[in-house]
């Protein structure tokens, strides 16, 4: 087995305090579940265990939720868009949400309306999605370097798609802007002052896929020693990670939050122990974590509940698209995007480092561990992936 080292910067978090929030507990995300739930195809996604590649790595169990498999949309985003969506029609027309149906808002719906949002490209299929099902419409704003298979993707539900020639932050700003001017309906999974009811609704609905982890888990009779969770701004770590913390306690599940290095705005603050943004372009290749502002909803709970930040390098999110998509012996395979493959490459690039042993200590990583990624998109980009996959970019360095 070949040895060599990837960049990854492992910061242990120094302002735990194992404080967790009513906001994302157990009790709203059974209730966004069951939102979900009444949703037309809703089935749970699968969580392999890749029990061979445990035995490889040295732990007792590798679990990947495997979010591809979401509706037919390549990734996990739409729980949280749909559901705030639900939550704002209920609130504008005085519905329940436990009443709430698709058919049902489409007929109360006396004027068309507008949702609003910034994406890297799952987030806003997922409210172009949900605009569609309800017969509304969806204007879609992109960064620069956007790829064109996510714009179409959006495009295909019908949705309106500006690419700006912005970073992500920037186009955040813009999509409020244009909002304002033209009366739309923002719905963004971060958060800022006077901008918090929505982004709460959507990291409610993010922690489905982790209600149905754990139930998963339950059937399988085991409980997770370890969570890796990728950060964009922290939404979805922050109510994934709420959940679960909720469910096991805070201080008996050791949790990794992952960035690229080149918007690791999680990190930083996580290091600082208070929101840290960054700028620039943020070039990284998982596109969906490209962001450098921290939702502070989010940060809040990471900063209270996660055990350890993580920055890397791209390299190790190609690792662990490569490794996913081939398994060893009669593992699944599982096609992970370059965010969603993130966690999983952490494990692969600790595996072959040679500090490898070092590094299994500093994560609290041994026979007895199980481990749980989530692998949130399949290959939203097709191109990329197989550049990825099949052609080796994003390798190991010679």
């Amino acid at each position: 087995m070949s040895v060599f080292a990837l960049k990854m910067d492992i910061a242990d978090n120094r302002f735990f305090n194992g404080e967790t929030s009513p906001l994302f507990s157990q009790k709203q995300a059974q209730q966004a579940r069951q939102f979900h739930q009444k949703i037309a195809g809703y089935q749970p996604t699968p969580l392999y265990a890749l029990d061979e590649l445990a035995g490889l790595f040295g732990v007792k169990k590798i679990l990947v939720k495997d979010e591809s498999q979401r509706f037919g949309l390549n990734a996990f985003k739409m729980l949280g868009g749909a559901y705030a969506i639900a939550q704002l029609l209920c609130e504008k027309y005085h519905i329940n949400i436990a009443d709430f149906s698709f058919e049902k808002i489409k007929t109360t719906i006396s004027e068309k309306m507008t949702f609003a949002t910034t994406t890297d490209g799952n987030h806003g299929r997922g409210v172009a999605w949900a605009a569609k099902q309800l017969g509304q419409n969806a204007v879609v704003y992109m960064p620069k370097g956007s790829a064109q298979e996510r714009v179409d993707a959006i495009l295909k539900l019908g949705a309106e798609c500006i690419v700006t020639d912005m970073n992500y932050d920037d186009t955040v700003r813009l999509t409020m802007k244009n909002a304002q001017q033209n009366g739309w309906e923002v719905v963004q999974d971060t958060a800022w002052e006077g901008y918090t009811t929505i982004p709460t609704w959507i990291m409610q609905g993010y922690a489905t896929l982790a209600d149905e982890a754990v139930e998963q888990m339950n059937a399988m009779g085991v409980k997770p020693t370890h969570v890796l969770l990728q950060a964009g701004v922290g939404a979805m770590a922050g109510g994934v990670l709420g959940y679960l913390v909720d469910v096991y306690g805070p201080r008996n599940l050791h949790s990794v939050i992952v960035e690229p290095e080149l918007a690791d705005c999680v990190y930083r603050s996580g290091v600082k122990g208070e929101i840290v943004n960054v700028g620039g372009d943020m070039a990284t290749i998982m596109a969906g974590l490209a962001c450098g502002e921290p939702n502070p909803l989010g940060w809040e709970i990471l900063r209270n509940c996660a055990t350890q930040f993580i920055s890397c390098q791209d390299a190790v999110a190609a690792l662990g698209m490569r490794v996913l998509g081939n398994p060893l012996g009669n593992d699944h395979r599982v096609v992970s995007g370059e965010s969603g493959a993130v966690g999983l490459g952490v494990l692969a690039a600790v595996h072959h480092h040679p500090q490898r042993d070092a590094l299994m200590k500093k994560l609290g990583l041994d026979k007895d561990s199980v481990v749980l990624a989530i692998s949130t998109e399949g290959d939203t980009d097709v191109k990329h992936y197989r550049e990825v996959v099949w052609e080796g970019k994003h390798g190991i360095p010679g």
